[in-house]
C-alpha cells in the first residue's frame, strides 16, 4: 500500500511469483543468479523487486537472513543497465546508486553480493569503509563506479578529499537503518543526503521497525510502499530459543558446558557468542582457548585486517567459537550457522532480534541460547519478550557443575569404594594367610658390660683444663679493667713474627 507519511507495517499479500524469470530481469542478471544456484525468490524479494523496478520508494521489513540484499540490489542493477558502458573514462561511470550500511562487515557483504549479481555486466562497483588504507579506495573511486557501497564515516572522508561526487546519485539504499540510528549516524546521514539530488529513489530496509525508523522514513522517503513479510520485530520460527539461568561468575563455565555438550551430542561446535563489552569479548575468547576450544574475538578495537582474517577463519571452520560484540550482529552472512549464544543479554531488545538472526538463515534451523543472571537481567529479558511478543522458554543446564563440587564428590565416593574393597581383600587374605611366629619371647635381654672403663667417672683432659684456665684469666682481666693479654695471631704469609 502507499502512504504519504511513515506507514504502519502491514502484512504482505502472498505472491504467485515462483522464479526470477517472472520479474523480467536481464539475461545477464539471470545468468549470475544461476551461477549462484538461485532459482526461487524469497518472500521479501518477491514483493520488493517489482516495486523497486517501478522506481517507488520502499520501506521494507523482513527477518534477518531472508535475502533483503538481493531484494534491492537486483532491481537496482536492472535499472542501471541502460547506462552501463565499457568506456575507460571515469566521467562515463558516475556514482548512480549509493548503498549505506552501519558496519564494515555488512558493507563488505553487500558489495560482495552486488559484485556477483553484476559480474556479467559492464557496471562497476566498489566498497569504502574505515579501518583500512584510503588510497586503494580513492583510486577505485577516481576510476569511476556506478554502484558504491559505503559506511557513512568513510564516505564523508572521501567527500572531503574530493575523491567522489554524489551529485548524480539516482538511488539511495539505507540498509539496517535502525542500527545506523543506534550507532549515532544520523548527523552523518543528514550531511550525505544533503549532497544528493532531491529527485531520487530511496529504499529503507531493516529487520525492525521502531518509532525512530518511522520518523526517519517520513523525513527521507516520499510516499513509500511498506513491504513486510513477517510480523514486525518477530523472530524466525525455525530458531529454537532458550534461556539458561546461572549464578553470577559462572557464565564462562556455562558457555564451555554448552559447547562441549553440543559436541557430545554430535552437533556442530561452531557458534557465535555475543558479548556486550570489548574487554569481556577478549576475556571470554581467552578462557575458551584455555578450555581447549578454538576461539577468536572480533570487536571494534580490532583492526579491519584482523577482523577480516578472523571472519575468514571462522567461515573456513578453523575457528569454532567466534566471540563478538554487536559489531558482528549485523551483516554476518554465514550459511548453515547452527548456533548463537548470548553470553550477555543485549541492552537493546532490537539487538536480540539481529543477534539470533545469524542462525536459521534461508529456511534452515538453528539454536539461539541465552545466559542470564537472576536479579541482573530480568528487565532486559522482559523487554525482549515484549518486543518479539512471545515468551522465551527457560531451560536447565543438565549436568552443569560450575564449581567442580559434583566431580569432587564423585571422586571421593570412588576413593571410598576403592578403600573398602582393599580392606575387604585384606581381611580375606589375612584369614587365608598363616599366622606369623612371635619371636618376642626369644629376644635376649640387655646386659651391662663388665669392662671397668665404662664404669669410671668422667675426668677432663689436660687440654680442656688449660683452655678453661685461660678463659678464666681473660675474664678476670676484663673484670679488673686491664687489657687482656694478647694472643698470638698468625700472619698472612710469614707466620707468627719472631721476638727481637
Amino acid at each position: 500500500m502507499t502512504t504519504t507519511n511513515a506507514p504502519e507495517p502491514t502484512t504482505a499479500v502472498p505472491t504467485a511469483v515462483q522464479t526470477f524469470d517472472s520479474f523480467g530481469l536481464d539475461a545477464r542478471i539471470l545468468r549470475a543468479l544461476s551461477d549462484q544456484g538461485y532459482t526461487s525468490p524469497t518472500p521479501i524479494q518477491a514483493q520488493a523487486i517489482p516495486v523497486v523496478l517501478l522506481g517507488k520508494d520502499v520501506m521494507g521489513a523482513a527477518q534477518t537472513g531472508t535475502g533483503k540484499t538481493a531484494g534491492f540490489a537486483l532491481p537496482i542493477i536492472q535499472r542501471l543497465l541502460p547506462m552501463a558502458n565499457a568506456s575507460a573514462s571515469p566521467a562515463r561511470h558516475p556514482v548512480r546508486a549509493l548503498m549505506l550500511t552501519p558496519t564494515r562487515e555488512l558493507a563488505d557483504q553487500v558489495y560482495d553480493n552486488v559484485a556477483r549479481y553484476a559480474k556479467h555486466t559492464d557496471l562497476r562497483s566498489t566498497v569504502v569503509f574505515g579501518g583500512v588504507d584510503m588510497n586503494p579506495q580513492t583510486d577505485a573511486l577516481r576510476r569511476g563506479v556506478e554502484i558504491l557501497v559505503a559506511t557513512p564515516g568513510r564516505l564523508l572522508d572521501h567527500v572531503q578529499q574530493k575523491a567522489v561526487n554524489l551529485s548524480q546519485v539516482q538511488m539511495l539504499v539505507l540498509d539496517e537503518a535502525d542500527r545506523m540510528l543506534d550507532m549515532g549516524f544520523l548527523p552523518d546521514l543528514q550531511r550525505i543526503i544533503n549532497l544528493l539530488p532531491a529527485q531520487r529513489q530511496t529504499l529503507l530496509f531493516s529487520a525492525t521497525f521502531s518509532p525512530e525508523i518511522k520518523r526517519l522514513a517520513s523525513s527521507y522517503l516520499k510516499q513509500p510502499v511498506t513491504i513486510e513479510v513477517a510480523r514486525s520485530n518477530s523472530t524466525n520460527e525455525n530458531v529454537r530459543q532458550a534461556v539458561y539461568q546461572v549464578e553470577d561468575g559462572h557464565k564462562q563455565a556455562a558457555v564451555v558446558h554448552l559447547l562441549k555438550q553440543r559436541a557430545e551430542q554430535g552437533l556442530s561446535r561452531q557458534c557465535i557468542v555475543f558479548v556486550n563489552s570489548k574487554i569481556g569479548c577478549s576475556r571470554l575468547a581467552r578462557h575458551l582457548e584455555r578450555e581447549g576450544i578454538n576461539a577468536a574475538a572480533i570487536h571494534g578495537d580490532k583492526t579491519q585486517t584482523e577482523r577480516m582474517q578472523t571472519l575468514d577463519g571462522f567461515k573456513s571452520g578453523t575457528i569454532d567459537a567466534l566471540v563478538a560484540t554487536d559489531v558482528a550482529a549485523r551483516g554476518l552472512d554465514i550459511p548453515d550457522m547452527p548456533c548463537v549464544i548470548n553470553f550477555d543479554v543485549p541492552y537493546s531488545a532490537e539487538d536480540y532480534v539481529h543477534r539470533i538472526g545469524r542462525t536459521g538463515r534461508a529456511g534452515a534451523s538453528g539454536d539461539a541460547l541465552s545466559i542470564y543472571v537472576p536479579g541482573n537481567d530480568e528487565r532486559l529479558l522482559s523487554d525482549i519478550e515484549k518486543l518479539i511478543k512471545r515468551s522465551i522458554p527457560r531451560a536447565k543446564l543438565e549436568g552443569f557443575d560450575p564449581t567442580g563440587e559434583r566431580s569432587r564428590q564423585v571422586d571421593s565416593e570412588r576413593r571410598r569404594e576403592r578403600g573398602e574393597m582393599r580392606r575387604a581383600r585384606g581381611s580375606t587374605d589375612s584369614e587365608d594367610r598363616p599366622r606369623r611366629q612371635d619371636h618376642g619371647a626369644n629376644r635376649q635381654t640387655f646386659r651391662a658390660s663388665d669392662d671397668p672403663f665404662f664404669s669410671r667417672p668422667y675426668e677432663p683432659s689436660p687440654a680442656s683444663v688449660a683452655q678453661a684456665k685461660a678463659a678464666d684469666e681473660v675474664a678476670a682481666a676484663l673484670t679488673r679493667g686491664r687489657q687482656a693479654p694478647k694472643r698470638p695471631v698468625a700472619a698472612l704469609l710469614g707466620g707468627v713474627p719472631r721476638k727481637s
